[in-house]
């Protein structure tokens, strides 16, 4: 299987020179990455808006080694919220943050994310929106919902996102279900090893319809993260079941892909959320997007081949 070995890859100093060199790499990130900075992301959200979708923002970036770059991330994010604010965008944008850029990996790691990640869910609410909390690798989870979990006691609106391919995650879904939570279900998209993780496809999408059904049946709001299109017929079944109304739970999607689906499940009536990354340090995010789909290694391929 390539996705391994792709993610592998992601975490390679060599493969990022490689792969930021190469001729047709720019055309691929572009699909990806909605831009560098927040003036060429803003155009993107008011799109979105006409178009009836929301979005999730996300400075992508993860490998932090001093804090002073924990605190730079905090700081560009700071930024968006202003930019948000200032142009009333706040309703139909949340963000996206991931604990690692904001110092978690370093000494003191968990109390420091905490304490850069707080001023920017405080700015969030402050505009009428939020922040969710993504996952990344498991050993890393504990402390993203502590941090979750502490978050919430001032900002109940404070989201978290589960993955499927995990064993734990049935149990975190049913204690995260409840009144006022707001869960994102993704697949995921770290190598994780067989101890804590299921290898096949087959076995992770069984999971994650049976993380779903728990989530519909719970009191909180399913955020229902995923391009498969049986998966989301699925989603919407359960919710059906479940009794839901429309507007009880949402799709996410990542922007660049599926872009017509996007806008067909809001002509529905659904909730759908465009998770719309953007930033100059776009290289792990670009490489996990490969992994998760072999369509976009080929497209990547193709574009390689086609400019060099």
């Amino acid at each position: 299987m390539l996705g391994p070995v792709i993610l592998a890859a992601s975490r390679s100093d060599k493969m990022r020179r490689f792969v930021s060199a190469a001729p047709g790499t720019k055309q691929v990130v572009d699909r990806f990455i909605a831009g560098e900075t927040v003036d060429q992301v803003v155009p993107i959200v008011e799109d979105a808006a006409d178009k009836g979708l929301e979005v999730t923002l996300d400075v992508v970036g993860e490998d932090i080694n001093t804090p002073a770059q924990a605190e730079a991330a905090r700081d560009a994010y700071l930024e968006l919220v202003e930019r948000l604010k200032d142009l009333d965008l706040g309703p139909r944008a949340e963000m996206s943050v991931k604990l690692s850029m904001f110092g978690q990996a370093l000494e003191g790691g968990h109390e420091l994310a905490l304490a850069n990640v707080r001023p920017v869910v405080e700015a969030a609410a402050a505009i009428g929106t939020t922040v969710t909390l993504d996952a990344e690798d498991h050993t890393t989870l504990d402390s993203m919902f502590a941090i979750h979990e502490e978050l919430r006691k001032d900002f109940p609106q404070t989201g978290c996102v589960i993955q499927s391919y995990l064993f734990r995650t049935e149990d975190d879904a049913r204690r995260l279900s409840a009144a006022g939570s707001r869960v994102r279900i993704v697949k995921g998209a770290y190598k994780e090893p067989a101890s804590v993780a299921y290898q096949d496809k087959a076995e992770i999408d069984k999971a994650y319809v049976r993380i779903t059904r728990i989530l519909m049946e719970g009191e909180g709001y399913p955020m229902i993260g995923s391009h498969d299109p049986r998966l989301i017929a699925i989603a919407q079944e359960l919710g059906r079941r479940a009794g839901r109304k429309l507007d009880e739970y949402e799709f996410q999607m990542l922007y660049g892909i599926r872009s017509e689906e996007h806008v067909r499940l809001a002509a529905e009536g659904h909730r759908m959320r465009v998770y719309t990354a953007y930033g100059t340090d776009w290289y792990g995010y670009f490489m996990r997007r490969l992994a998760e789909k072999p369509a976009n290694l080929l497209f990547f391929g193709r574009s390689i081949l086609t400019k060099g």
